[in-house]
């Protein structure tokens, strides 16, 4: 790498080209000229010695197996870089971005707590936050595209490090009307016979499945959705039972129907919630900020 020369505004537009995926859509996005964006890239490509994306007229950019390498690198240098340029500006004061991931169910109930006090404390950082399965946003973790990501230990992958910042019981949902809706708790085996809804979000599925295994019951699933009120919903409507994970304080669904929580009377292990990053990726400064943060909110 000797004598290498490349600018961080070079590695900007290459990121912004790979993610918008089309020299004229990055151009807008970064508003600089296609003809500039297209030398920076050829510079920068240049100045590594290597190809990083194919550049097809009618097909946009397609990024060759060196550059979706090169690309994780260049997100991290450019989060050093504000990193750098916030020591500089303000000494310990944090600013800019992080990008938090989050997995569907938690979104609506452990981020938004954890986002207003974080700022709270560090105003200068923006949180931009994605929602997902667990493996896809895994995934994005792996590609530099999420600084953290805030998970169930669930199917999480051995090179994520990460830190316990809740722990919560799976239960059974059911409509208000239920014959168990009065029971202080409720076997899964006295449901079995009864149509099971399964919320099916990776690895949501998987982890029920196992609950009702160590019960020695087989569920009868008759509904499989794949998002949380949708869920709720039809268990509202009196089409099912529900084993579901988080536990929303709204005890209504969308259409104001009624619902109960109730407690497994099986022996059930408590869900742990991380938040989860990969091992090979050192944390600058506000991700790092972060992570402190929620495991000081979880030990409080």
């Amino acid at each position: 790498m000797s004598g290498v020369r490349f600018s961080l505004r070079q590695l900007e537009y290459f990121v912004v080209v790979a993610e918008v995926g089309t020299l004229s859509g990055a151009s807008e996005v970064l508003r600089v000229s296609q003809p500039g964006l297209s030398q920076a890239l050829g510079d920068l490509e240049r100045a590594l010695g290597v190809q990083l994306a194919v550049r097809r007229k009618a097909h946009g950019v397609t990024l060759t197996p060196t550059g979706t390498q090169v690309l994780q690198y260049a997100r991290d240098l450019l989060r050093r870089a504000e990193d750098l340029e916030s020591i500089a500006a303000g000494g310990d004061t944090l600013a800019g971005t992080l990008s938090v991931g989050c997995y569907v169910t938690l979104a609506p109930t452990a981020l938004p707590p954890l986002m207003q006090e974080f700022c709270e404390i560090h105003p200068g950082v923006t949180i931009d936050f994605v929602e997902g399965t667990q493996d896809v946003l895994q995934k994005r973790l792996r590609q530099g595209e999420l600084d953290l990501a805030i998970l169930y230990d669930m199917a999480v992958d051995p090179e994520m490090e990460r830190t316990v910042i809740s722990a919560v019981r799976p239960h059974v949902l059911l409509p208000a009307d239920h014959r168990f809706a009065d029971a202080v708790e409720v076997s899964l085996a006295d449901l079995a016979d009864e149509p099971c809804v399964q919320f099916d979000a990776p690895p949501s599925w998987t982890n029920t499945y196992r609950i009702f295994e160590q019960a020695g019951v087989v569920p009868n699933v008759r509904y499989r959705p794949t998002s949380f009120e949708m869920t709720r919903a039809l268990v509202g409507r009196g089409m099912g039972y529900a084993v579901l994970v988080q536990r929303p304080e709204n005890d209504r669904t969308y259409e104001g129907r009624p619902l109960v929580i109730k407690e497994i009377a099986e022996e059930v292990r408590e869900e742990r919630i991380l938040v989860a990053w990969p091992r090979s990726m050192t944390l600058h400064r506000r991700a790092q900020a972060f992570v402190d943060f929620c495991r000081e909110r979880h030990a409080r």
